[in-house]
C-alpha cells in the first residue's frame, strides 16, 4: 500500500515509517527538518529509512500548500498518516506562533489536499494535552476537551475540530488519535527521558517539576506504532459504532482514539528506572509546576482495545532500558 507519512524524520514518524517499510508498504515521507532540536538526529533517522527501496521523501514545510501538493502528486497515497507538528508543551510558552503555523495551517493543508485527493483513510496525531484541566480519570475520548492550558494543546484541538468538519462535509474517513507521553529509542532531546538520561550520565542536576508529584501514562514507541498500524485498517463508518465507549461522530465518519498504556507511573519511579539503567543516582533540582502542565495523565484504553484488540504492554523498566542502551550507543557514552 502507498502511505504518506508527514513528520517522517521525527521521533514517532521514523519508527512508524520503519515498521511500515518492514511490512512491505511504500512510504513517502515529508519533513521540514526544522532546527527545533539537533537536525543531525533527524537526518540520521531519514538516512536509515532511505536504506529501504520502498522509501521516498521530500523536505518541505506542511504550511506551504503548493509544496505539500507536490508531495501528494508524487506519493499518490492510499493512506495518509499526519504526524508532523510543532511539539513541546513548554516551548509553546516561548514561540506560540509556530504552533499556529504548523499545527493549524499545516493540518488544514493536509485536510484540503485529502479532500482534493481522496484516500482510504486519513489518520491524524493529537495529544493527551487536549484534555487540559479535566480531572476525571481515566481520560475518555467522549469527555469534553474545552479547557486547553497551552497554545500547543489548543492548536491540536483546533486540528481535531477541523478534521471533524472535513469528515462531515466531504465524507472523508478520519481517525484522530491522542498520544500519551511517548518514549523510547531515537527520542527527542527536549523530552524528559532524554534530558534525565543525559544529565544523570554526566553527573548534572535534573529539573523535576511539581517536586516530583506527577503521574504520567507512559507509552513505549513500539506499542504506539503497533496501535497506529492496526488503526489504519479500522476505517470509521458513520452510524456504525463498535462499542458503548466509541467516540464515533453521529454526523461524520470521524473517530477519536486514545493511545496510551492505561497504567500511569509515578514520575519518581520513572526516574528510578533511569538511575538503575544508568548505574548512578540523580542529582535532583525540585521545582514548582510549570505553567500549562498537569499533575497527571491517564488514558482509557477501552476504545483502542475494542477497535484493534491491542493495548500497549511494554513495561517502563524495559522501555527505559531500551532507551538508555540506544542513548549510550548513539552518543558513545
Amino acid at each position: 500500500m502507498r502511505i504518506l507519512v508527514t513528520g517522517s524524520a521525527g521521533f514517532i514518524g521514523f519508527h512508524l515509517a520503519r515498521s511500515l517499510l518492514q511490512q512491505g508498504h511504500e512510504v513517502f515521507g515529508v519533513d521540514a527538518m526544522v532546527p527545533y532540536y539537533d537536525v543531525r538526529l533527524k537526518e540520521r533517522r531519514h538516512a536509515l529509512l532511505a536504506q529501504s527501496p520502498g522509501f521516498r521523501c521530500a523536505t518541505l514545510n506542511i504550511a506551504n500548500l503548493e509544496a505539500l501538493r507536490g508531495a501528494f502528486v508524487a506519493a499518490r497515497p492510499e493512506i495518509v498518516i499526519h504526524l508532523a507538528a510543532q511539539a513541546g508543551v513548554r516551548y509553546a510558552l516561548e514561540c506560540p506562533e509556530v504552533y499556529v503555523e504548523s499545527n493549524m495551517v499545516g493540518t488544514f493543508n493536509v485536510l484540503e489536499l485529502v479532500r482534493q485527493n481522496p484516500v482510504r483513510h486519513l489518520l491524524l496525531a493529537s495529544t493527551s494535552s487536549a484534555y487540559g484541566a479535566n480531572e476525571a480519570m481515566p481520560f475518555r475520548e467522549t469527555d469534553p476537551a474545552v479547557t486547553p492550558l497551552t497554545i500547543y494543546s489548543a492548536s491540536k484541538i483546533a486540528g481535531e475540530m477541523m478534521a471533524h468538519s472535513y469528515a462531515h462535509l466531504w465524507n472523508l474517513p478520519i481517525t484522530t488519535f491522542r498520544f500519551f507521553s511517548v518514549y523510547g529509542p531515537w527520542g527527542r532531546p527536549d523530552m524528559a527521558l532524554f534530558k534525565f538520561t543525559d544529565n544523570i550520565i554526566r553527573g548534572q542536576p535534573i529539573d523535576i517539576y511539581n517536586n516530583g508529584d506527577m503521574l504520567r501514562d507512559f507509552t513505549y514507541v513500539a506499542d504506539l506504532v503497533e496501535a497506529i498500524i492496526r488503526l489504519t485498517g479500522t476505517v470509521p463508518v458513520r452510524g456504525a459504532p463498535v462499542c458503548a465507549a466509541d467516540s464515533l461522530s453521529p454526523v461524520a465518519p470521524y473517530r477519536l482514539v486514545n493511545i496510551g498504556s492505561g497504567a500511569p507511573v509515578r514520575l519518581m519511579d520513572f526516574i528510578a528506572e533511569i538511575e538503575r539503567c544508568v548505574g548512578r543516582p540523580m542529582i535532583p533540582n525540585f521545582m514548582p509546576m510549570q505553567p500549562g502542565d498537569v499533575p497527571a495523565t491517564f488514558a482509557s484504553t477501552d476504545l483502542l482495545h475494542a477497535l484493534t484488540g491491542f493495548v500497549p504492554v511494554t513495561p517502563v523498566a524495559a522501555g527505559v532500558a531500551a532507551f538508555v542502551a540506544w542513548f549510550r550507543d548513539y552518543y558513545r557514552v
